[in-house]
C-alpha cells in the first residue's frame, strides 16, 4: 500500500519543524518545504528581512530536515506573494483600512498556491505547524476547530480556508501544547528546539509600515492632513492616513490632557477622526467578503461568539444578511474598536463557523 504523501511548510520554527516529524512518525511518507517570499534579490537584506521565510529560515529548515531524513526544498513564491499579500497590505491601508496579511497570505500563497504546487509533484496533503485542528462536522463539511491550547491558538488567522483546501490539510500540532512542542523538539536535540516565535510581519520587520508603504509605491502615501472631531471640528494635524488604525491610542501627536483614540480614518477628505474612550463602543458591525465554514450559508437569527481581531476574548452576536453579500452581526455587549478591514470570526462552541472583513460598524 502506498504511503500518503504530505508537503511540510517549513518556516525554519519549532512549530512546524516538530509537524514534519510527527507527520513522519504517523507514516506519512514527508517532504519538506520552504516558501521563498522575499522580494530582494540582495541576500544580506533577505537574511535580516525575510521574516519566517528568509534566508536564515531556510537553513534553519534544512538542517532539521536533514535530522529528520526527509527530502526539502525551496520553492519560489515571489510573485504570488507580492501580489496576494504585499499589494493587497499597502491597497488596504492607502484607503484607510487596516489589514491582515496573514490571513491572507494563509489562504493565498501558504495554501491556495502551496496545496496547487505539491498536488502537482503528487502530494495528498499540505501541512503547517499552526495551533489548530480540522474536523469533519455531520453535515459532511470540514471546519477548523480550536487547538489544545487556547494560549497559542491560531484559528483567527484561518477562517478564510476553503473546503477542498481543509479536505486536503494536516495540522498536528494543533493536539499539543507550546510546551510539549518544544519538549519534543529538544528531545529530538533540534537546532531550533529554543528559537523563539516570529512576532512581526515579516516583510515590515521594524514596524513602519507608512515607511514600508512609502518606499514600495513612491509618490502614494496621502500627505498630512487634518485631526478632526465627529462634528469636524479641526484638533490638530496628522502624518498621513497610512500612520494610523482604528482604536490607537499612542504616537498621536496630539495633547488632549487626557487619553483620546483613533475612531475613524476618511480617506476621502484626508481626516482621522478622534473620539473619547467610550465612543469606540458599538454593537454592530458589517463584514463582506463571507466565507461560510462549518455552515454551508449563515441563515438570519444564527448565533455565534465572534472576534474581531486575533486577541479579542470574543462576544455572542446574531448574524442577519444586510444584502446578498453583506452581513451584520450584532453583539450582545458593546465590543471596542470595530476596523475595517480586519476579519470578524465566528465560532461555533470549539468550531470555526465562518467568518469575513470587516466594512464598518455603528
Amino acid at each position: 500500500m502506498r504511503k500518503r504523501k504530505v508537503v511540510v511548510g517549513m518556516s525554519g520554527g519549532v512549530d512546524s519543524s516538530v509537524a514534519a516529524y510527527l507527520l513522519k512518525e504517523q507514516g506519512y511518507e514527508v517532504i519538506g518545504v520552504t516558501m521563498q517570499i522575499w522580494q530582494q534579490e540582495d541576500d544580506d537584506v533577505a537574511s535580516e528581512n525575510g521574516g519566517c521565510c528568509g534566508l536564515s529560515a531556510v537553513e534553519d529548515a534544512r538542517r532539521v530536515a536533514e535530522l529528520l531524513g526527509i527530502p526539502y526544498y525551496v520553492m519560489n513564491f515571489r510573485r504570488e506573494f507580492d501580489e496576494k499579500v504585499i499589494r493587497y497590505f499597502a491597497d488596504e491601508y492607502l484607503a484607510g483600512r487596516t489589514p491582515n496579511p496573514c490571513i491572507a497570505c494563509n489562504r493565498y500563497v501558504k495554501w491556495e498556491s502551496l496545496l496547487q504546487r505539491s498536488l502537482e509533484i503528487g502530494a495528498d496533503y499540505i501541512a503547517t505547524g499552526h495551533y489548530a485542528q480540522i474536523g469533519q462536522l455531520p453535515n459532511g463539511r470540514y471546519a477548523i476547530r480550536n487547538s489544545v491550547t487556547a494560549q497559542k491558538d491560531q484559528t483567527y488567522a484561518l477562517y478564510n480556508l476553503t473546503q477542498d483546501q481543509l479536505a486536503r490539510t494536516l495540522m498536528p500540532v494543533g493536539a499539543y501544547t507550546k510546551a510539549q512542542i518544544r519538549e519534543i523538539a529538544e528531545a529530538l536535540r533540534l537546532p531550533i528546539a529554543a528559537k523563539p516565535d516570529s512576532q512581526e510581519i515579516c516583510f515590515v520587520p521594524d514596524q513602519d509600515y507608512a515607511g514600508f508603504i512609502e518606499r514600495y509605491r513612491p509618490g502614494s502615501v496621502p500627505p498630512e492632513g487634518d485631526f478632526v472631531r465627529t462634528d469636524g471640528t479641526v484638533i490638530g494635524r496628522h502624518k498621513g492616513i497610512t500612520h494610523y488604525t482604528v482604536g490607537q491610542r499612542k504616537k498621536l501627536g496630539i495633547a488632549m490632557g487626557h487619553p483620546v483614540f483613533v475612531k475613524e480614518i476618511r480617506p476621502e477628505t484626508n481626516e482621522v477622526v478622534i473620539g473619547e474612550a467610550d465612543e469606540l463602543f458599538g454593537r454592530t458591525l458589517y463584514c463582506n467578503q463571507v466565507n461560510p465554514m462549518a455552515v454551508e450559508r449563515f441563515k438570519d437569527g444564527d448565533r455565534f461568539l465572534g472576534k474581531i481581531r486575533y486577541a479579542h476574548k470574543g462576544e455572542m452576536c446574531t448574524v442577519r444578511w444586510v444584502d446578498k453579500d453583506t452581513l451584520s452581526c450584532t453583539f450582545d455587549e458593546p465590543v471596542r474598536a470595530v476596523t475595517p478591514g480586519q476579519a470578524v470570526v465566528l465560532y461555533d462552541g470549539d468550531y470555526v463557523a465562518g467568518g469575513g472583513t470587516i466594512i464598518g460598524g455603528e
